[in-house]
């Protein structure tokens, strides 16, 4: 049966039903849900965490490898992995041995660990650039490098592309007008008193021409990307778009930081270092180190520089740069962990090649079952996206948006132990999945296909 023959009534229904099936399977998940509410902002610590299609959050026990089980005691083959936080699997042993030996000598100093060079030269090693920030999000991580490109730079605006996400960078949150080309303040952002769009200008991505346009002012200190749009379903690059808006950049003195936070998915040492694409300043967050609250930034020689001769032109005090806790000795004792055992050409030889299964398998069975649907693929990472071919923007994105038929889905598998990323329908692969967990996947999703049709 075509998507748009699916009518809202008939997803409605099914729906229903397999609302009716989490609320049966999971009563220990609905009365913590219920008892959270007393303490937490919408019943939970952080409010994205409800923005499952479930009738109410499931609540995890314990996680390990790419096995999440519930409060129910249910297991589930986690292919979301906290949004990319534990791409590498959940609590990887290295990692959780070398947190719990730092943590018993010392957390944090605000005074560099006997590690900090070692992580240097691994940061060096695994992403290609010399020299090193820290801070504990990617959030925060962008933050400070668009104070840095605005201090070296002297210029003020900030060029980002539709459908982007670097996180709670109030800058980036911002919409274009796809009728003016506009750029606007995000009308969900709240408590917002300034208007970034002044300083923030948006373009499609994948369009050479928009940002020619919006760099020939001379005016912006960055380009802010991602290699590929991740959150707004998964829109790569067109060919050659990279090696073209890389040499645009340089041609108006505009510096291009990539954020890699989601595809470092793609290959060992992220998008960038595997198609070399040279970035002035590199973001990563997330898993980078595995999954404890940590992010880094690094850059050019040329571009410290830069920022050594900043930061001495300043006035001594606060530059609104770091954090107490950036570098903690926590923190930097699981980076050396996950530098050493979880980014390896083996963890993505693995990685890569299972998810080239998955992405086979799903695009065999939507064939077979004549959806217009289609899988775009990043690395290990991968999106199912309910339109008949590959996005090239985020416009392209919303107008082929079919939002009851993804909650639909991820409530579906979630019902039968299958989790997958709750803002859209990301599947990543880690190096704890095994080929019985993409089988396990397959067949759920042969029933969904069943059911619609």
């Amino acid at each position: 049966m075509p998507t748009q023959h699916l009518s809202s009534e008939h997803i409605a229904t099914l729906q229903r039903a397999e609302r009716e099936r989490f609320i049966a399977a999971h009563p220990r998940s609905m009365a913590l849900a219920r008892a959270a509410q007393a303490h937490y902002l919408f019943g939970v610590p952080l409010h994205w965490m409800r923005d499952w299609p479930s009738p109410a959050t499931l609540f995890v026990q314990s996680a390990q490898g790419i096995t999440l089980t519930c409060a129910d005691g249910l297991p589930h083959a986690d292919f979301c992995l906290g949004d990319t936080g534990a791409m590498f699997g959940h609590s990887p042993t290295a990692l959780a041995q070398a947190i719990a030996q730092q943590a018993a000598q010392g957390l944090t100093c605000m005074l560099p660990p006997t590690r900090a060079v070692a992580v240097g030269e691994g940061l060096q090693r695994v992403f290609g650039l010399p020299v090193w920030q820290m801070a504990l999000t990617a959030s925060d991580a962008n933050r400070f490098v668009l104070r840095w490109a605005r201090a070296i730079t002297q210029r003020p605006r900030l060029l980002v592309f539709d459908g982007c996400y670097h996180g709670a960078v109030d800058d980036t949150l911002v919409d274009l007008d796809p009728t003016t080309g506009r750029t606007l303040p995000r009308r969900s952002v709240l408590g917002n008193v300034h208007n970034h769009a002044d300083f923030t200008r948006v373009v499609p991505f994948n369009d050479l021409p928009a940002l020619e346009a919006a760099l020939a002012h001379g005016d912006v200190a960055c380009l802010l990307a991602e290699p590929a749009l991740t959150n707004f379903g998964l829109v790569p690059p067109a060919p050659g778009f990279w090696e073209a808006a890389r040499a645009v950049c340089r041609q108006h003195g505009t510096l291009f930081v990539c954020d890699e936070t989601h595809t470092i998915s793609t290959a060992l040492g992220g998008y960038a270092r595997a198609h070399a694409i040279e970035p002035d300043l590199l973001v990563v967050g997330k898993a980078v180190a595995g999954g404890l609250p940590c992010a880094v930034y690094g850059f050019t020689h040329e571009v410290a520089r830069r920022m050594v001769a900043a930061k001495e032109r300043a006035p001594e005090g606060h530059s609104g740069i770091g954090t107490t806790l950036s570098g903690n000795a926590l923190t930097l004792a699981a980076l050396d962990a996950s530098l050493e055992h979880l980014h390896t050409a083996a963890n993505y030889t693995h990685m890569l090649a299972l998810a080239e299964q998955l992405e086979h398998g799903l695009k065999q069975r939507i064939a077979r079952a004549r959806m217009p649907w289609t899988v775009t693929r990043l690395g290990a990472r991968m999106e199912l996206q309910f339109m008949p071919h590959t996005p090239r923007d985020a416009q392209d994105v919303r107008e082929h948006a079919h939002s009851e038929l993804e909650a639909f889905t991820h409530l579906f598998m979630l019902n039968r132990g299958v989790l997958l990323t709750p803002f859209h329908c990301m599947l990543l692969v880690s190096p704890a999945t095994q080929r019985h967990d993409v089988d396990r996947l397959l067949r759920v999703f042969d029933e969904l296909l069943a059911v619609l049709a």
